[in-house]
């Protein structure tokens, strides 16, 4: 082999590792772009109310408005949970401004620890951006023992300045719904677990205005 092969060859295997690094740090950006998009995605919703996000606050609301509406409750599992997770009421009439606290329900049916994850949406969408957390369950890794229940809590109320949106002055109901998912290391349960699939606990139907 010739000098000037041999120069050629040691360029070309150089260019070829070039390639493969580059190749790796792309897959590995984009890998991490992906893992960060969840947190970011879900940290625009509930700054903006996309997509029905509610809103969290630390504080009450300083302002009560003669005004009643009313907030039904939806609860759903996903992903095989065996779990029976519901409202405890199916809705409650309070003061536009008035901070209640109401409960949702889970119990784990299966013969071994489960564990679950809940996220939640508001309907209308636009109305997700007025309702106010104060306390929640939601985004919490939550584990439960055979045949064990638990209380949880939520603490809200509905942002007076919604009378203040053409789109929501006259609304009169709105709808929070509850999904809980399996957590990873709970998705070998689905095969003995209830039939895969969405299952709702509540009505499906939700009631927009008056």
């Amino acid at each position: 082999m010739s000098q000037t092969d041999q120069t050629r060859n040691e360029q070309t295997d150089r260019s070829n590792r070039r390639v493969a690094v580059a190749c790796v740090a792309f897959f590995a950006s984009m890998v991490g772009m992906a893992y960060a998009a969840v947190p970011l995605y879900e940290m625009f919703c509930q700054i903006t109310g996309y997509g029905g996000t509610t809103q969290r606050v630390e504080q009450y609301s300083q302002t009560v408005l003669d005004r009643d509406i009313k907030v039904r409750f939806d609860a759903n599992v996903s992903g095989g949970l065996p779990w029976d997770f519901k409202p405890v009421s199916r809705d409650v009439t309070l003061k536009i401004g008035e901070t209640t606290q109401v409960s949702y329900s889970a119990k784990n049916t299966f013969s071994q620890p489960t564990s679950g994850r809940a996220s939640f949406n508001v309907t209308p969408q636009m109305a997700g951006a007025y309702f106010m957390k104060v306390e929640c369950f939601c985004f919490t890794d939550t584990e439960l023992q055979p045949g064990e229940d638990m209380d949880m809590p939520v603490v809200f109320y509905v942002d007076p300045e919604i009378v203040n949106v053409p789109e929501l002055k006259n609304i009169g109901t709105i709808t929070l719904s509850y999904t809980f998912f399996p957590l990873d290391h709970a998705k070998p349960l689905e095969s003995a677990a209830a039939p895969a699939g969405t299952n709702s606990n509540t009505d499906a139907d939700t009631e927009f205005g008056g």
